[in-house]
């Protein structure tokens, strides 16, 4: 007994409090060591121990490694570079101090808990990328769930209903397994940074002076990351902040909705400017002012916007281009078609579901109201669409009613073409009828620019059979290495030829187009720091139509001027309303 009591090792106290796990590794290397003295060692004992010290400082190293790069990773697609990983976190050094500093019973919760924090933030982090690259924004907390359902149509459209759920399934498990792994990884470095204690505490305070100068000075490898790196900790405040005001958006809104000076403006003084007149609204996806002023694409698309103004001149036609700032980048279209025609800043799924479920007066319902028959053309709706009721349309056209017959190209459903082919045939052209106010979405400039129709003679569109031959499916693989950029502007291109091609050929005196982008395309096409400024034009055979927009500073012709006036695309109603009033 007393042999048995004294040979009895003490329970680990101090820097193998953290974990039992400790005490496994130190009492193998304890049997490794007393074995070597003794000779007794075999071959199998020492190879075994061997890779289990193998395994271990691998398992270290590379727990090192997956804290770090979460905790360097930057939360811009911009900035993701291999250089942007060299970097000093502070969150890494206050962790190292804390976990030396706490209780040794409080060591082990807390390296899980500020593993799991980690864990957690790193997944956001990863959202925020994906969300920037595509729609050049942050994440948002409250407001951006309802986004994640055509995400998951996306897939299910290119890999059907089962490779839906799978990729759903694959997606909740890594998240799980992201914030399991990162808590277990800096449970593990805490355990190291106890047994080492002396030796850790010397390289936090050396890394710390670093991170000191490095922020004092402004040290950066990459533009705008610094190596002074302290991004989960302002991650985790702006996301904060967010929530905060994405939680009080609904308020705020509701106030900006609630000021209507156009609400209760009787028919007889609406629109005035434009009674008799056929309006032709065309929002252009993805036409922004990257494609008219990025050297990527000026020279072309600048070329086609010139040669459109002195086609239209011979034609008898005039514009004028300006600019508007679109609420969304990279995505969200219907974000900016209910920002223009509500004359609010609908830039969340919130926002537009409350506008929607309003009565707010839309430029649609002023055309109606002034005596004009209201349609739309929305040839990527394929499914029932209530808020058309909200908007003021007497006559939806959409995808399933539309009469396409022709091949698909990836997103769009059919040419820009056919949709305006439609429109004139089946509105414009018809007998005995009043103005017509006609919206629609023009989508053959959609991503992924993996086929682009051409233009045919008018009178041969007919059911749209004539494109077959042209296009790919909606599964269609994005365009390789640059050659993305090179479809993206010929897709520019052809709706905007298409445009001309369509005023050419039916244009009369009655006839005001206008046309715009919906947003800029995503920073793959744009490169980083693109703003969302997008192209606006009006064309008009009446010189009287554009006499009224004289005061707006626009330049004449489809190209807008670099320095030309810039409004919000929120502002567009109102001045469009006071410009054509009573």
């Amino acid at each position: 007994m007393l042999l048995g009591v004294a040979g009895r090792r003490p329970e680990p106290t101090g820097e193998d409090a953290l974990t039992t796990d400790s005490r496994v590794e130190r009492d193998e290397a304890e049997r490794d060591e007393t074995a070597g003295d003794a000779g007794t060692a075999g071959p199998r004992a020492d190879g075994r121990s061997g890779w289990r010290r193998v395994a271990a400082r691998a398992s270290t190293l590379a727990a090192f490694l997956f804290v770090l790069v979460a905790l360097v990773l930057p939360d811009e697609f911009a900035h993701l570079t291999p250089a942007a990983f060299v970097r000093v976190p502070v969150e890494g050094i206050a962790g190292v101090a804390l976990i030396l500093a706490v209780p040794e019973r409080a060591r082990r919760p807390v390296a899980l808990a500020a593993g799991g924090l980690l864990g957690v933030l790193t997944v956001l982090k990863v959202m925020d990328i994906g969300f920037d690259a595509v729609l050049v924004r942050p994440f948002d907390l409250v407001l951006d769930w309802p986004l994640l359902r055509p995400a998951v149509e996306f897939v299910e459209g290119s890999a059907g209903r089962a490779g839906a759920i799978g990729a759903v399934i694959a997606v909740v498990v890594l998240i799980v397994g992201v914030v399991a792994l990162m808590a277990l990884s800096v449970l593990r470095l805490g355990r190291v940074a106890v047994r080492h204690g002396r030796k850790a505490g010397w390289a936090a305070a050396v890394l710390g002076v670093v991170w000191v100068v490095c922020a004092a000075f402004g040290v950066r490898i990459v533009d705008g990351v610094p190596v002074a790196a302290g991004s989960d900790a302002v991650l985790a405040y702006e996301h904060a902040r967010q929530v905060r005001d994405s939680l009080n958006d609904r308020e705020e809104f509701a106030k900006a909705a609630a000021v209507d000076s156009f609400r209760d403006t009787p028919g007889d003084r609406l629109l005035a400017g434009l009674r008799g007149k056929d309006v032709v609204l065309a929002f252009v996806e993805s036409y922004g002012r990257t494609a008219v002023q990025n050297p990527q694409y000026a020279p072309q698309v600048g070329a086609v916007l010139d040669a459109g103004t002195r086609r239209l001149r011979d034609a008898g036609f005039a514009a004028r281009s300006g600019w508007l700032t679109s609420p969304t980048a990279g995505g969200g279209s219907w974000l900016a078609h209910a920002t223009l025609l509500s004359g609010l800043r609908v830039d969340n799924s919130q926002r537009y579901r409350t506008l929607v479920n309003s009565d707010r007066f839309t430029l649609n319902q002023a055309f109606g109201r002034a005596g004009s028959r209201t349609v739309a053309l929305m040839p990527a709706i394929t499914r029932a669409w209530p808020e058309g009721s909200f908007f003021g349309y007497d006559k939806v056209y959409d995808n399933r009613n539309l009469g396409y017959r022709g091949p698909r190209f990836s997103f769009a459903t059919m040419p820009d073409q056919y949709t305006l082919s439609v429109m004139q045939r089946t509105e414009l052209d018809r007998k005995d009828r009043g103005p017509v106010m006609a919206e629609t979405a023009l989508v053959s400039s959609h991503a992924p620019w993996a086929s682009i129709p051409r233009l045919v003679g008018w009178d041969q569109v007919g059911d749209g059979s004539v494109f077959t031959g042209m296009g790919k499916g909606y599964d269609a693989a994005w365009p390789s290495g640059g050659r993305v950029r090179t479809e993206y502007r010929k897709s520019i291109e052809y709706t905007l030829n298409t445009l001309v091609s369509y005023v050419e050929t039916y244009g009369d005196d009655d006839l005001v187009l206008v046309f715009l982008g919906d947003h800029e395309p995503a920073p793959l096409i744009t490169g980083p720091g693109a703003g969302r400024d997008v192209p606006v034009t009006i064309v008009a055979k009446d010189g009287a139509v554009l006499d009224r927009i004289s005061g707006w500073g626009w330049e004449d012709g489809l190209r807008p001027a670099k320095d030309g006036p810039v409004w919000p695309m929120s502002a567009f109603r109102d001045r469009f309303l006071t410009a054509f009033g009573g």
